[in-house]
């Protein structure tokens, strides 16, 4: 009675059609609301493409490590060392899956059997035996598996929202707000206050919803998309908890190594920076007394590299002379010359004398003797300063260095040729720490290709180089490829003993943030990093004085391309 008083029957058919304009408006909303999550956006979302990885079994003993990998109706079985992880390639091998009878593997190469599955095996979990006789010992390996096909997870379908997107019922909610608004004000200025009162009342519930739904819009936004559930396969993988999945034909493909870190008391290494220089016993270098023009030999100027023997010519030296001592020397030899002369015209008057004996013999051979001496003397002149000075190899070995041209003038004392013996070298190394003057306990040196030289102490110099103490070793073998002035770094083992574990050089890499870390084996087919402190033993091997257990086992090849693995 109250509203048809206040609102006539025209107007009260206005607000019920405003009214029906909010209902539909708070469907929109609701339809919105439950169609933003979990459903269909359009093309702009994917879904991952997600394949299964192989089914497969892992054993381990204390002599041997086994994976074997379902596929396509066949078992692949791995059997490695478990101390080194090397393939076992003359294992006897006998499968055995659930009830059936045991299988003979077939051996193929790098240590990797098949073994056909039998028919009626179970999809649940199956009991696998493995029976392996090799040459390192018998053993008897026993796991279960799920021996089920690819498994792919359901894709996640999104089914579509009611009637709009959640922005266009805001959009329609905030014109229904309005259109309430204007109904509010044209109702109270006719004094029609029921309908005002009605339609504030809608229009604040309206802009309400629209703030709802806003706000669950922009938390949607903000929220990120899950992550795309990671591909199951055999390629090696970083994990999540920072271990590396490396499958065993990976492992294979890499051949990565491990080996049990043993315990050691050793002295420790002090690292010094060196280079090869040559034994100074067994080189030598070729120089030029007088100075002058160069002149190649018969066979040409020696090139480098070329091996030399002691004594052998390597070039001559045309000397220089002054024109004043050319002019004294050719006056001297004709005043020889005159001489001469003079004794060969008496030697002439006295031999038919001599021969008639009117004269004594011995004024004729006293006069010859003269004559000879005279020769000698014309020809000593004439050499003086003139001659050729050849320049000979003073040791066996090979030209290092070359310094001269045909043609080139030199002088005195530049040198010309370098000679050392490649199979005689010593390291000079510069030591900054004090090592004392006794022959350290041992010292080793890195080849640049990782291989480990023997080093021999020869002395330790008294005075100091750019404030460093010079130190020299002998390579008693040196290894090929090993050139003069490489530099080197040599590990010399001095103080008090160490005790630790023992690992190789190369076992030991960096990690992301810098640390040094090691791999360890833990499972046949998972490797886990760990943090360590290690102390230089040599050029081969450090003590890791914390970080790891005795016995566990530590990658020592493939650590680099483990560490690679994302």
């Amino acid at each position: 009675m109250l509203m048809n008083q206040r609102c006539p029957k025209g107007r009260l058919a206005a607000l019920g059609l405003a009214g029906g304009v909010w209902l539909v408006s708070l469907v929109f909303g609701l339809s919105g609301a439950f169609g933003h999550e979990g459903h269909d956006h359009g093309d702009a979302e994917k879904t991952a493409v997600v394949s299964s990885a192989y089914p497969r079994i892992a054993a381990r003993s204390e002599l041997y490590e086994v994976v074997g990998i379902l596929k396509d109706g066949r078992l692949f079985v791995f059997i490695d060392d478990a101390a080194t992880n090397e393939p076992v390639s003359d294992a006897a091998l006998q499968v055995t899956i659930g009830d059936s009878a045991p299988i003979e593997a077939l051996s193929q190469e790098n240590g990797v059997y098949t073994a056909p599955i039998p028919n009626g095996t179970p999809s649940g979990s199956v009991e696998v035996i493995f029976s392996i006789n090799a040459s390192r010992g018998n053993d008897l390996l026993v796991n279960s598996f799920i021996p089920r096909a690819e498994a792919r997870p359901a894709e996640q379908k999104h089914a579509p929202g009611w009637l709009l997107s959640n922005r266009a019922a805001i959009a329609a909610s905030v014109l229904a707000a309005l259109g309430f608004g204007g109904l509010f004000a044209y109702w109270k200025r006719r004094g029609r206050f029921m309908a005002a009162s009605m339609s504030a009342v809608l229009a604040g519930a309206l802009v309400i919803l629209a703030s709802v739904m806003f706000g669950e819009g922009r938390t949607n936004a903000t929220q990120p998309n899950p992550p795309d559930v990671p591909a199951l396969s055999d390629a090696p993988r970083r994990l999540q908890d920072g271990t590396v999945f490396a499958a065993k034909p990976t492992q294979r493909l890499l051949e990565v190594r491990t080996a049990a870190a043993e315990p050691q008391t050793i002295r420790p290494a002090v690292t010094l920076i060196g280079r090869v220089m040559a034994d100074p016993n067994r080189s030598s270098i070729v120089q030029s007394i007088y100075g002058g023009r160069v002149v190649p030999g018969d066979d040409g100027i020696p090139r480098i590299g070329q091996t030399v023997r002691k004594g052998d010519l390597l070039i001559r030296i045309e000397p220089h002379l002054p024109i004043a001592d050319r002019t004294t020397i050719l006056e001297k030899v004709g005043e020889i010359e005159q001489l001469m002369a003079i004794t060969d015209n008496k030697l002439r008057r006295l031999r038919p004398l001599a021969e008639r004996g009117a004269v004594p013999q011995g004024q004729v051979n006293d006069l010859e003797s003269e004559l000879e001496g005279l020769r000698a003397r014309r020809e000593t002149v004439r050499n003086s300063r003139t001659g050729f000075e050849e320049l000979r190899a003073s040791t066996d070995g090979i030209i290092t260095a070359a310094k001269v041209a045909p043609g080139q003038v030199i002088q005195p004392q530049d040198v010309l040729f370098q000679i050392a013996d490649p199979s005689s070298l010593w390291v000079e190394a510069l030591a900054y720490d004090e090592i004392g003057l006794k022959q350290p306990e041992a010292a080793t040196a890195m080849a640049p290709n990782g291989q480990q030289i023997a080093l021999s102490f020869v002395g330790t110099s008294r005075a100091l180089r750019q404030h460093a103490s010079v130190v020299q070793f002998a390579i008693p073998e040196p290894p090929a490829g090993l050139n003069i002035g490489q530099p080197l770094n040599v590990m010399v083992q001095t103080g008090a003993p160490v005790s630790g574990l023992v690992v190789p050089r190369n076992a030991v890499v960096r990690s992301g943030n810098g640390e040094n870390i090691v791999w360890l084996h833990t499972e046949p087919e998972r490797f886990e990093p760990r943090p360590v402190r290690v102390v230089q033993v040599d050029a081969a091997r450090v003590i890791v004085a914390a970080g790891i257990n005795e016995g566990e086992h530590v990658v020592v090849r493939g650590t680099d391309l483990i560490n690679q693995i994302r």
